[in-house]
């Protein structure tokens, strides 16, 4: 008994720790280049392209709230209403609720309801379509930087996959593309669930690779994870709730440019 109240104090310190080391920060290590720094003079349009409405407030939120905080502009882009248990109206005005907490403009914030761009684990995504959509958006908006899914898609759900794919055909059918894109980096099962604990892992991580383009981005305000996340009531069950509490995508992103090479 006394080992076990033992590794449980141990426990509870390390994650106070850890949440430490998080508030006082809004990066792992300092990099160079630095990601998106306002000191660099220039304001960028970002378009960040989900599959559901409450992917942003889930995996994205670290990267939303990091950009917002250097003044970028951020338009978010919902492939799809998230009707697979035929609720995707109401989600569709959870996510703009949700987008109001993440300091978010309503008209910044489109959400298609594509008929071959159904949600569901079965349904498979025309890359080439997608690839259309999005390119369509970033002329509307002046897009210089996309933020998506890696191609895992973190929960390896195929519609997040699907999104990365039409994002690297558009980039492969745009050689000469103003705009660049960036992907959320998929965590191993463990550390998917280690909260704040895998800022060490993340901080090694980004060091080993700091002469690459691979970025960790705290959460320091990470309580606005769970309150977006809580406007989603149609999703916001008890599983979803321990998840936005134990997810290392809560505290923090690591996001890295595509490269098609």
């Amino acid at each position: 008994m006394a080992w076990f109240l033992a590794a449980i104090a141990v426990s509870i310190s390390l994650w106070v720790i850890s949440l430490s080391r998080i508030l006082s920060s809004s990066s792992c290590v300092p990099s160079n280049p630095p990601f998106f720094r306002a000191g660099s003079g220039k304001k960028r349009n970002v378009l960040l392209v989900i599959a559901h409405p409450d992917d942003e407030s889930m995996f994205f939120a670290p990267t939303i709230l990091f950009l917002n905080s250097e003044g970028h502009n951020i338009h978010i882009l919902c492939i799809s209403t998230g009707n697979a248990e035929g609720v995707g109206n109401n989600r569709k005005e959870e996510i703009y609720r949700a987008c109001a907490i993440l300091k978010i403009p309503l008209q910044q914030v489109k959400v298609l309801d594509h008929p071959c761009l159904q949600d569901g684990f079965k349904n498979t995504w025309d890359h080439e379509l997608l690839a259309r959509l999005i390119e369509d958006e970033i002329k509307v908006w002046d897009i210089d930087s996309l933020i998506t899914f890696d191609d895992f898609g973190v929960s390896g759900h195929p519609n997040h996959r699907d999104v990365h794919h039409g994002i690297r055909m558009l980039l492969s059918a745009n050689k000469q593309r103003k705009f660049e894109a960036w992907e959320l980096v998929s965590r191993s099962i463990f550390r998917k669930y280690t909260g704040p604990l895998d800022v060490w892992l993340s901080t090694v991580s980004s060091s080993y690779y700091r002469q690459k383009q691979i970025y960790c981005l705290l959460n320091n305000r990470p309580s606005k994870s769970y309150l977006a996340m809580a406007e989603h009531q149609s999703q916001w069950v008890w599983f979803r709730k321990l998840f936005v509490l134990f997810s290392s995508y809560t505290y923090m992103n690591t996001v890295q440019k595509i490269d098609l090479e």
